[in-house]
Order: structure tokens, then C-alpha cells, then sequence
């Protein structure tokens, strides 16, 4: 997906954000029972008497989206531990911060352990993370699968840096245009393509059109949005363009959150 600069530049605004998730634990990896004491040296020493180098580990902050308009409500394990609970649709989690390295992540049906969506080993790496629901259980156009996105949640200095995630399962490539067409902010963007622009901050209406190499496609969703200097947000397409023959009736809507 190409990120395209034109001649006018406009800003992008938006319409709200996700409320957070209430966590239901922690997703903390070290262990609280080996805690720190020093010796005559200065040096940190842990239970076992092992000398501490002081160095703190590598940390990662990482939330979940749940974008898979057919699948319920979800809890969400790691390591065997519910750190989110009857998660909804469009829902966007605050950030958890845990230590870098490999998790077993498992989705189930909320409130149901047994009715697992999702169970595989993820390696997370230093950094920010969105671990998004992608697709459908019913696997009529996309399958279910998540994505591990990284946020770039680095200052934008005065302008607004918006990243677009392509999360609806019966669209087709797209791309984003404002001032009917004059400006491109994104092109060529596929189911699960996600991708970052920076504007400067004000008000602005989102042109959603099928992608074409004019990017000159009939208009088929607007989008009054408004994001600010400074500030950092995440613009998920989610739901279908023809609910009425899809596996759940969720209309093709953009679902905006701030990161930073």
C-alpha cells in the first residue's frame, strides 16, 4: 500500500475513538517472587544469589482489536491467564505492557474456554503492538486469522500521523482520497494492508473509493474525521459493504482510536 503526497494537502479528522477494555489481569513476564536485594558491593542480587546486571528487559506494550464481524464476544488468554475478558465487536483494548518474547495466545468464545478461535504461539518483539482479529469465522470472503501490527507511536512533531487498517472482509482494494479526489492519502490498500500518513491537523472528509490506477473510483463511504497535531490514531475500515448477504449484519464503518 503507496502513500501518495499531492499538491494540496488537507487535514484528516475523526469522528472518535474506542472506549478501552477493562483488563481482566496482567500480561507481566517476569516472575514477583524473585525479588532484588544488594549486596555490600552495590550489586542487585535475586534470591538464588545470583548477581543482577542491572539491565532492565527489553518491554513491549501490546493491545487487542477484535475487527471479525461474525465472531462473538471473545476472552483472551496469555499464558494461560485471561487478561481480556467479553471482548465485543470493534473493540480496541488499552495498551498491556509485558515483557518481550514467544506467548501462547488463545481466543475462546466469551464466558465459553472450550470454543477456541485461536491458539497458536506469538513472539512479540520491543515495541508497540496491535494484535488484530482479522476476517470471518465463516470463511465466506477472508478467514479468521490475527495480525500482529506494529504502532508507530513516535511523535509526529505538529502535524497528525493517521494509519489506515483494511479490515473489511468483503472489500475490495481501496483507496482514500479527500477535496473529491485532488488529494490521495492512500492507494491500492487490501484486506489487512495497513499503512500511515502524516497530515496537519484540522477538519476533513474521507473519500473511500474501489482502488484504480487514477484512483478516480466511484465514492462508496464518507467519513467526517478530524485528528489532531501532534497526536497519533489508528483508522480501522471494519464490516461489510453488503451486510444483508453476509455472515453478520455489520455495515461497512470506520472505527478511529488514538495511539498516542
Amino acid at each position: 500500500m503507496m502513500v501518495q503526497n499531492h499538491t494540496r494537502r488537507r487535514a484528516l479528522t475523526l469522528i472518535g475513538t474506542a472506549g478501552g477494555i477493562a483488563l481482566a489481569g496482567c500480561m507481566g513476564g517476569g516472575d514477583e517472587d524473585d525479588e532484588m536485594s544488594d549486596d555490600d558491593s552495590g550489586n542487585g542480587m535475586n534470591d538464588d544469589g545470583m548477581e543482577d546486571d542491572g539491565m532492565d528487559s527489553a518491554m513491549s506494550n501490546v493491545r487487542v482489536a477484535h475487527l471479525s464481524p461474525d465472531a462473538p464476544n471473545v476472552d483472551v488468554y496469555v499464558d494461560g491467564d485471561a487478561v481480556l475478558e467479553d471482548v465485543p465487536y470493534r473493540a480496541v483494548s488499552d495498551y498491556l505492557e509485558l515483557e518481550s518474547g514467544t506467548y501462547a495466545v488463545m481466543i475462546t468464545a466469551a464466558g465459553d474456554a472450550d470454543t477456541v478461535v485461536y491458539d497458536e504461539d506469538l513472539e512479540i518483539a520491543e515495541g508497540s503492538f496491535t494484535i488484530a482479529a482479522l476476517g470471518e469465522l465463516a470463511d465466506e470472503n477472508q478467514p479468521f486469522e490475527p495480525a500482529v501490527l506494529e504502532d508507530d507511536v513516535s511523535d509526529p512533531g505538529d502535524d497528525a500521523r493517521v494509519r489506515l487498517v483494511h479490515a473489511s472482509p468483503d472489500a475490495p482494494a481501496v483507496d482514500v482520497t479527500v477535496g473529491d479526489g485532488e488529494t490521495v492519502l492512500f492507494e491500492d490498500a487490501a484486506f489487512g494492508d495497513a499503512a500511515a500518513t502524516e497530515v496537519p491537523g484540522g477538519d476533513y472528509t474521507l473519500e473511500v473509493r474501489p482502488a484504480t490506477e487514477n484512483n478516480d473510483g466511484d465514492v462508496v463511504a464518507t467519513f467526517d474525521v478530524a485528528p489532531e497535531g501532534g497526536s497519533v490514531y489508528s483508522a480501522f475500515a471494519v464490516g461489510y459493504l453488503e451486510p444483508g448477504s453476509a455472515p453478520a449484519d455489520e455495515a461497512f464503518d470506520l472505527e478511529v482510536v488514538m495511539d498516542a
